[in-house]
């Protein structure tokens, strides 16, 4: 039977980034994740690398001074898949007062310190280019600054560093049951080609997210967690519904906060809804008096009216908040829980309840210190400086990449590189290595996605099927004709030869 220092179960944002720390720290360490990387909360989140400004309200100030912190730190470490992004909240005079949201700002700018994000200021939306789409009624504004991530390449970045530090990631495999065997965890586990297997752990961390209560049952903890809450979040995307690339932040007559973002160059992401969730967490999908509501949000500010007409797709996911009695699910906090539970001392338990994505990199260093002392001699915390795989490159110098590898491969046009660019960073050197056209790059399935890029994506990133690739890892599948995702799933399914990643 293996045996490794720690086993990580979820392969969520948390679990991924817990599991590239343990093993940065030289833990031995697997991580298991009973679907895809990031198939449920971590890819449907609204995108955001943020402090939390609706946080305010509800006097989360530790929670909100962490997040913004972590901004810069994570737009330093992962400048492909993360930006700045200004936001613009319209001041709506039957909504919060304008000497509210200018102190709410004041406290955001300050909280947390900025080396990067520009600050706050006033516009005159009769005069901006931020007013144009919206009411003419509407005639100030204030505007901020938040980043844009793209949730589920972070979390497949993550795995990756994790596994180049030394970690197993085996997706596809399910956590049965466990129980405490000496000073260890006896865990069984299924759905890997080898068929059920059993391994030991010296400790187990519980980030499986939606599912945390029902894999506590399975046994591990020997207890349930705290009260969680299962909170739906549902989202649209449109056509583009304005031509700049700021996104607004529309406040409701309910006192809850709609965004409406720019979305892979010819879309608007509107979101989110906040909830409560019964059933199985996998089955969340977008309901219709949510995607009413969410129209109803954005058409209550946009001169046009967004209608179903507009929309291109929509997605849901489930997270698992700590159930603090908050009256309404928007009003649960946001925070973060890390529960350890170790019989008579030995072999521990931890249980990941709540946690945003934006402190996914703090969450994984408060949960090494938990395990610390059944871990002598644990070095200290490492992240804050290292790069994710392909981030290895200025927080602005996007562009420049993007022209060196058109440089390199004149058959990219400018959309093609930018896009290689925002996915895979200096990475993408790599997976073009040795391509002198187009057709060097393998069979071309439209929207630019190559043979080539699928292999990677196979060999580098865990994907298994059409679903993984074209809602996942690239986003594609809003670009994609049915035939042509067909095609996709005919490659990964194996229908088609197998091509390496890359030369060399």
């Amino acid at each position: 039977m293996d045996r490794v220092d720690l086993l990580v179960i979820g392969g969520g944002v948390n679990g991924c980034a817990i599991a590239r720390d343990a093993a940065g720290r030289g833990l031995s360490v697997m991580l298991v994740e009973q679907g895809d990387l990031a198939q449920a909360t971590s890819s449907a989140s609204t995108k955001l690398f943020h402090g939390g400004l609706r946080y305010l309200e509800h006097y989360e100030f530790r929670l909100v001074r962490e997040a913004l912190i972590e901004r810069e730190t994570l737009l330093r470490a992962m400048p492909h898949i993360s930006r700045p992004m200004r936001f613009v909240l319209p001041a709506d005079g039957g909504m919060r007062p304008a000497w509210m949201l200018r102190l709410g700002l004041f406290i955001y700018d300050h909280l947390g310190g900025r080396e990067i994000l520009p600050p706050t200021r006033t516009l005159d939306l009769a005069r901006d280019p931020a007013g144009a789409p919206l009411r003419p009624e509407l005639r100030r504004a204030f505007e901020y600054s938040d980043c844009w991530v793209d949730d589920a390449r972070l979390v497949a970045l993550l795995a990756r560093d994790a596994a180049a530090r030394g970690a197993l990631v085996r997706t596809r495999t399910r956590f049965e049951r466990a129980v405490r065997d000496g000073d260890a965890w006896r865990a069984d586990l299924a759905g890997e080609a080898g068929g059920p297997r059993a391994i030991a752990a010296r400790a187990v961390v519980n980030a499986a997210g939606p599912w945390v209560g029902e894999v506590a049952r399975a046994g591990f903890a020997a207890r349930a967690p705290r009260a969680v809450r299962l909170v739906r979040g549902s989202h649209l995307v449109t056509r583009r519904l304005f031509v700049h690339d700021k996104a607004y932040i529309l406040q409701q007559p309910d006192g809850r906060i709609v965004f409406a973002i720019p979305y892979e160059g010819d879309f608007t992401l509107i979101g989110t809804t906040d909830v409560d969730h019964a059933g199985a967490p996998g089955e969340a999908v977008c309901t219709a008096e949510e995607r009413d509501y969410l129209l109803a949000a954005a058409s209550r500010y946009l001169a046009a009216p967004v209608t179903r007409a507009d929309m291109v797709w929509s997605y849901s996911g489930v997270r698992q908040l700590h159930d603090d009695g908050a009256a309404s699910a928007s009003a649960a906090t946001r925070d973060y829980v890390l529960e350890v539970a170790a019989e008579d001392g030995r072999a521990p338990a931890l249980d990941v309840l709540g946690g945003k994505i934006t402190t996914h990199r703090r969450l994984a260093e408060a949960a090494l210190e938990k395990l610390r002392p059944w871990f002598p001699g644990l070095p200290g915390a490492w992240t804050a400086g290292a790069a994710l795989p392909g981030g290895d490159f200025p927080w602005d110098g996007a562009p420049a990449l993007a022209a060196a590898l058109r440089e390199a491969h004149p058959f990219l046009t400018p959309d093609w590189a930018a896009r290689l660019t925002r996915l895979y960073g200096t990475e993408a050197r790599a997976l073009l290595a040795g391509a002198r056209t187009a057709a060097d790059l393998g069979e071309a399935f439209g929207a630019t996605l190559t043979e080539r890029e699928l292999a990677w994506l196979r060999d580098r990133e865990w994907a298994r099927t059409a679903e993984d690739v074209l809602w996942r890892r690239t986003k594609l599948g809003l670009r994609l004709s049915p035939g042509q995702a067909a095609r996709v799933a005919g490659w990964m399914s194996g229908d088609a030869p197998a091509m390496a990643a890359a030369p060399g």
